[in-house]
């Protein structure tokens, strides 16, 4: 297999797509308080073990009914937030995500007045920026932090997390990539010099880990 051109990545992000947050019309660019929390009530919904789809369906039953906010989850209350999850097909996970997401909200209202930008500046660097994401309540584990951050990269100077698994598997499979090798710095070398107009790294790289998904369950 030769190695993807440019041409071959413009195709694989127009086909498989690329940042979830602009699939779900969510406009990180400017570092907005409120785009930035809706992203992460997205992340947060996509880290457990349910597929991506029904977790993005259940953020726009969020969206629909306008509870993007932190204290709009607060005023909806467990039970309303229950129907919105089972609403959104969210039902395996529906009462512990209420219980979790109260917790959440109501613990980033305390300590940061609601405003994930605050939370930001306080980490002086990228691990302590994963930590205090992860001390804002239960549920927010590894996975939802790396699903978060990927995409605030340039956005946030402290969000540099890990490649993720999928995208690694993605970029193998592509040969962008050896098994010996650090893959984030490798993948950057290679996008610098094979960017596609319009877009940035975080589209190439949601692509490949929507790749890795792909071939994982083939």
């Amino acid at each position: 297999m030769s190695k993807p051109r440019k041409t071959d990545i413009e195709k694989l992000i127009d086909t498989v797509g690329g940042r979830f947050s602009t699939e779900l019309g969510i406009d990180l660019s400017n570092g907005e308080s409120s785009e930035i929390f809706k992203w992460f009530l997205a992340s947060k919904l996509m880290g457990a073990r349910i597929s991506t789809d029904i977790a993005m369906r259940t953020y726009r039953a969020f969206e629909k009914r306008g509870i993007t906010t932190p204290n709009s989850i607060i005023e909806t209350g467990w039970d309303g937030l229950v129907k919105i999850l089972d609403d959104g097909g969210y039902v395996r996970y529906d009462f512990s995500t209420a219980t979790r997401l109260l917790g959440i909200a109501e613990n980033l209202m305390r300590e940061y007045a609601g405003d994930l930008n605050r939370l930001h500046k306080k980490a002086t660097d990228e691990k302590e920026l994963e930590t205090l994401l992860k001390e804002l309540g239960k549920g927010i584990g590894d996975v939802t932090v790396n699903i978060f951050l990927r995409e605030l990269r340039g956005i946030w100077e402290k969000a540099r997390p890990a490649l993720s698994e999928m995208a690694r598997l993605g970029a193998l499979n592509l040969e962008l990539i050896k098994n010996d090798e650090d893959p984030l710095p490798a993948l950057e070398k290679f996008w610098s010099k094979n960017r596609v107009e319009g877009r940035d790294f975080r589209d190439f790289e949601a692509a490949l880990l929507r790749m890795g998904k792909s071939h994982r369950r083939k």
